[in-house]
């Protein structure tokens, strides 16, 4: 497969990166570390997670595998910080103390002395980024962590962001981690054209826009939803499941088909041969998702699939709204 630059870094990375949000819940740990192991004998050579993924079970599980396994020096880590793990209001978050103690925990949990890229989950409108960054630079500094990198930032924080630790000296972020699918396009306007100028990594998460564009879903009325789906499962998640993203879905189909694909591979396909993407997250909940995602690593997309998908959602334009847990964006689909 043909590798990819992990931003500046130097660090090459497989066009996938291996979601970890299942693992502990729905996941059992057994199933996960299967999930984890298969990926690695793949080539797939990112592994994301988050300090409140399964109330820290996913990192747990994680590192577990890999000590059992002696896997660690096979894959980097990835793990987030910045949503409310334990007490303390939304404004300490992004605070020192919650960054050095997250991390700490996290190190724990992955069982690991370092941590390759730690991204901050959601941007913070609250602490100035010249204070979290100088915690972050403390953390690089002594050696626990080696990149960081940001998670569903606006454009604008992104660049505040790089222009902050230039002028100061800290961390500069060498990753983004937005969402980004055929059905919500909108980082195309301002945050893809950022990166690539700026050189950083885009790491989309949701690429098959939840199951939306993987078929799971046939109706918008929840009464309809599979029992064990995430819509079913989480409030939140209802809004991204409307009938333009379903039919949007419907008509992929037999583009799909035609090219002997499944509608999640050709999604995530798109996704990942887009101008400027560097690795697409997927976040299998059994060893068959995976298995059905790993067929995309060799592959690549042809001009009339991706003329054929503008057709469906023009450039910059969304159908569902997948930063509905941003925080900062305003426009409702």
């Amino acid at each position: 497969m043909n590798l990819r630059p992990l931003g500046p870094t130097g660090i090459e990375i497989a066009p996938l990166v291996l979601g970890t949000m299942n693992f502990g819940y729905p996941t059992s740990a057994e199933e996960s570390a299967s999930i984890l192991h298969r990926a690695i004998d793949a080539g797939i050579t990112l592994v994301d997670t988050a300090d409140v993924y399964a109330g820290g079970a996913s990192e747990q599980i994680i590192g577990d595998a890999l000590a059992e396994s002696g896997s660690r020096d096979r894959v980097l880590l990835a793990t987030k910080v910045g949503m409310a793990r334990g007490d303390g209001p939304p404004e300490t978050w992004h605070r020192k103390e919650h960054l050095v103690a997250s991390c700490e925990q996290s190190l724990r949990s992955l069982r690991t002395d370092h941590i390759d890229l730690y991204q901050l989950h959601r941007p913070s409108h609250v602490v100035p980024q010249e204070e979290t960054l100088a915690a972050l630079d403390e953390l690089v500094r002594a050696g626990k962590v080696r990149f960081v990198g940001a998670s569903t930032f606006p454009a604008w924080m992104v660049m505040e962001g790089l222009a902050t630790a230039a002028a100061h000296d800290l961390p500069a972020f060498v990753s983004e981690q937005p969402p980004y699918n055929l059905l919500d396009r909108r980082i195309e306007n301002e945050l893809i054209p950022l990166c690539r100028r700026h050189d950083l990594a885009i790491l989309p998460w949701s690429p098959m826009a939840g199951g939306v564009l993987t078929g799971r879903y046939t109706s918008a009325d929840p009464a309809d939803y599979p029992e064990d789906s995430r819509a079913r499962r989480t409030a939140r998640i209802r809004g991204r499941v409307n009938d333009a993203g379903l039919e949007v879905a419907r008509r992929l189909a037999p583009l799909a088909a035609e090219r002997g694909l499944t509608l999640g591979q050709l999604a995530l396909l798109w996704t990942k041969d887009q101008p400027g993407i560097t690795a697409p997250i997927v976040g299998p909940r059994t060893l068959a998702h995976l298995d059905e995602a790993l067929v995309v690593l060799d592959r690549t997309l042809d001009d009339e699939a991706r003329a054929a998908c503008d057709d469906l959602v023009p450039p910059g334009n969304a159908v569902t709204d997948f930063h509905d847990t941003s925080g900062w964006m305003r426009a409702r689909i």
